[in-house]
């Protein structure tokens, strides 16, 4: 999850107002609401679609946290999977861009280049959330513990094809601890 928003600002574009996205695909759908303040912290990455700006990276984390000016500090981390297994970190800020519902994001690591991040999916606990994007090149699968139990992965994962994703594509993340 690191600088990937920084790179999907290069390659993702938004069709606003048009009934169908990129593809022919259905425009994605959020969900209704996200209380920013109960999805601040930590999360996990449980599964993602493989992305180049992660290549090599395992035990990938974001923290978020409120800033004073209204926007979100983002803190991407990962271990490296070379022999040292050295922490690479990429920070940036998220902004809100869609206030009705807080689930499409804008997401920065060097400017001016942004990034989409939408919420497509969320417990109603705020134990986990699923992060896509319009064009459905990136999907992650985030939890707030280390391991997401099967049951709860299984739904998640049936719900993508409605969604336009190919649950098959995605990576299985672990961590350790």
């Amino acid at each position: 999850m690191f600088k990937w928003l920084f790179i999907l600002s290069g390659l993702t574009t938004l069709a606003i107002g048009c009934a169908t996205g990129q593809n022919g695909q259905a425009t994605l759908e959020t969900v209704g609401n996200v209380d920013l303040n109960r999805y601040l912290g930590q999360w996990y990455e449980v599964a993602s679609y493989p992305a180049w700006f992660q290549k090599g990276c395992t035990q990938s984390t974001a923290f978020y946290e409120l800033l004073p000016d209204g926007k979100v500090s983002v803190i991407n981390r990962c271990l490296t999977d070379d022999p040292d297994g050295k922490v690479k970190e990429s920070k940036g800020k998220a902004q809100v861009v869609d206030s009705s519902t807080n689930a499409k994001l804008k997401v920065w690591f060097f400017w001016p280049f942004k990034g989409d991040y939408w919420i497509i999916d969320l417990d109603e606990d705020y134990q986990w959330s699923v992060v896509g994007e319009p064009k459905r090149e990136y999907l992650w699968i985030l939890s707030r513990d280390l391991d997401m139990d099967e049951s709860t992965y299984a739904d998640i994962l049936s719900r993508l094809p409605g969604k336009g994703y190919d649950p098959a594509k995605l990576n299985k993340s672990s961590h350790k601890e």
